[in-house]
């Protein structure tokens, strides 16, 4: 049987990894100055310490992904809405498997750049990904408003404050 809503776990670890996202997206300065500086050989331990947090940020990341994952296993998930357009139900079914996706593919690849020095991989971290998780995070708060205030559903309720039966 399928839960009607969320558990508070997955609550958790959803708007804690959304709030490490934003930061790492948002403030991106300290690993950019440090990349500029550490090419040139000089960059100071201001900067290294910018770019550590960064990194520890992404490897928090990293480690809700995995959390969240088990929980889905163990936990599950609500049901998509019966009356939801079976176009809509194919985008977020999309939407969220990229973004899953993203949510291993982005740490890994900053790992991969900051502590091997795999530069494709920073490339790919910096500018693909990145870009890609802009527009999936727009489209992902865009169709839980759509669901809140035009097919007025409990889709945010139940990743917000939880549905009771």
């Amino acid at each position: 049987m399928k839960p009607i809503s969320y558990s508070v776990p997955q609550r958790i670890v959803h708007w804690a990894t959304a709030l490490l996202i934003f930061f790492n997206l948002i403030f991106t300065d300290g690993i950019e100055t440090w990349h500029r500086a550490a090419r040139s050989g000089a960059a100071t331990d201001a900067q290294v310490a910018d770019a550590n947090i960064h990194a520890y940020v992404g490897i928090a990341i990293l480690a809700l992904a995995v959390i969240r994952i088990v929980l889905l296993a163990f936990q599950g998930k609500p049901a998509v809405p019966a009356d939801e357009p079976q176009l809509a139900k194919l985008a977020s079914a999309v939407v969220h498997g990229l973004l899953y996706l993203l949510l291993f593919l982005l740490p890994i690849s900053g790992i991969a750049a900051y502590y091997f020095g795999v530069g494709l991989a920073g490339e790919a971290h910096a500018e693909v990904f990145k870009t890609v998780l802009w527009l999936l995070l727009g489209l992902h708060i865009a169709a839980a408003l759509v669901h809140k205030f035009y097919w007025k559903t409990d889709v945010l309720d139940r990743m917000t404050k939880g549905v009771k039966a």
